[in-house]
């Protein structure tokens, strides 16, 4: 029996970074041999083992063939004469296909048959082997890997090894659990532009997200977007939220914030009238295909809807205040109105020229939230009851207090003004 460390350990490693994560692979062994040593078995399609002390994943040495199409189809072989080399070779990229002995990356530790060290050296994605193929969820992996080694440029015959495979329909048949999966991960990374850069020159970005994909070479106005182009403003709002650290519901919200632009008719170009409400209906079919989560989604929905208010909130009314904020749910939801007010920003400052820009709205409106919350509703509806009032009429009243509160609020900035 033979223990070594493998995949994205070793390559975070060999690259200066941090290690989360560490996976083991045993060659040599069988599931007897591990179960009597006290690991822990939890795979289900093939031998999986949880250290009994530290609890990290050990695999046995395994092979995999294509026996149908999609992400599903494989028959996985595993046992004792499988060697290192070949489960190393069923692997998506030459820089997760290195492993070392379980005492370090020593340059006589490393056990690399397919490059990798190299690759990492060149800064190159690159696929192991043809075999990379049988698997269309390695394309997602691919541009995710894009997307956080921002300085990695894919392998020319690894991209024409993947326009290849959307060409002959193999993305057709991904799950949408994966695709969520990796889309989410990806939006997550240092640079999201550059996964959706990777699938859209494959041809798996119009496959996968065909409303996020046409919005390439849509024009929108110039004064408001210096950069123009509807598909090179999404990357901007998606890098910009990287760079402010956002959450995956903000991300996801900027990824689909400006879709119903891809659907104005030729002769309104380039603007853009109702694309907010086109917006949050083309949102609602992507959430519903890659099964979307609910925070991701409600989220979307509202900064799809309302962006263009939030914008021009400044120049808003106390009663036209209070109704955004009636209509964000913001007063239910803090914690999520804050949320929606970070995609906002992001897309502001995500055009070009105005990356640095102030975006005065997110902290005008969370005051002007806290103006609302300072409300006590429970001795407005108290005194109502005594009145005989109730239901709607209710609710008119803590309205109206609520906009008394903003317009109160506003007053002084007024008299600055």
């Amino acid at each position: 029996m033979q223990i070594y460390m493998v995949g994205g350990a070793v390559r975070d490693k060999l690259l200066g970074r941090p290690v989360n994560d560490r996976d083991w692979v045993v060659v040599g062994a069988t599931p007897e041999q591990m179960l009597e040593l006290g690991y822990l078995p939890v795979g289900r399609d093939f031998p999986v083992f949880l250290h009994p002390e530290t609890r990290e994943e050990y695999a046995l040495a395994r092979t995999e063939r294509k026996s149908g199409r999609g992400y599903r189809g494989f028959v996985v072989e595993s046992s004792p004469n499988v060697t290192l080399e070949e489960d190393l070779s069923r692997r998506d990229l030459t820089i997760n296909a290195i492993a070392t002995n379980a005492y370090g990356t020593s340059a006589g530790g490393i056990f690399d048959p397919y490059s990798g060290a190299r690759d990492i050296e060149a800064r190159v994605l690159r696929h192991v082997t043809d075999a990379f193929r049988e698997d269309p969820v390695r394309i997602l992996r691919v541009a995710r890997f894009a997307a956080r080694f921002t300085d990695f440029t894919v392998a020319p015959e690894t991209m024409q090894l993947m326009r290849e495979m959307v060409a002959h329909g193999e993305v057709d048949h991904l799950v949408a659990e994966r695709v969520w999966q990796e889309l989410a991960r990806g939006l997550m990374e240092e640079k999201p532009s550059r996964m959706f850069e990777v699938l859209r020159e494959c041809g798996a970005l119009a496959v996968l997200l065909p409303e996020v994909a046409r919005l390439w070479g849509v024009p929108q106005r110039a004064e408001y977007h210096p950069e123009v182009d509807t598909g090179v403003h999404l990357m901007m709002v998606l890098d910009m939220a990287a760079r402010l650290q956002a959450p995956l519901p903000v991300r996801f919200a900027c990824l689909v914030h400006d879709l119903g632009k891809g659907t104005t008719a030729a002769d309104m170009l380039p603007r853009h009238i109702g694309h907010e409400e086109r917006s949050a209906e083309l949102l609602k079919d992507v959430a519903e295909r890659l099964r979307v989560p609910v925070d991701c989604r409600e989220t979307a929905d509202v900064v799809a809807r309302e962006h263009g208010h939030i914008h021009r909130s400044t120049d808003l009314s106390a009663a036209a205040l209070v109704r955004v904020l009636e209509r964000c749910d913001a007063i239910r939801k803090p914690e999520r109105f804050a949320d929606i007010l970070l995609a906002c920003e992001c897309d502001a400052r995500g055009r070009l020229g105005l990356e640095e820009s102030a975006y005065p709205q997110r902290q005008r409106l969370a005051a002007v939230l806290a103006a609302v919350q300072s409300v006590v509703t429970r001795d407005i509806a108290a005194q109502a009851a005594a009145k005989g009032l109730a239901g709607p009429q209710v609710g008119a009243l803590i309205h109206q207090a609520r906009v008394e509160a903003v317009a109160q609020w506003l007053q002084p900035r007024s008299d600055v003004a």
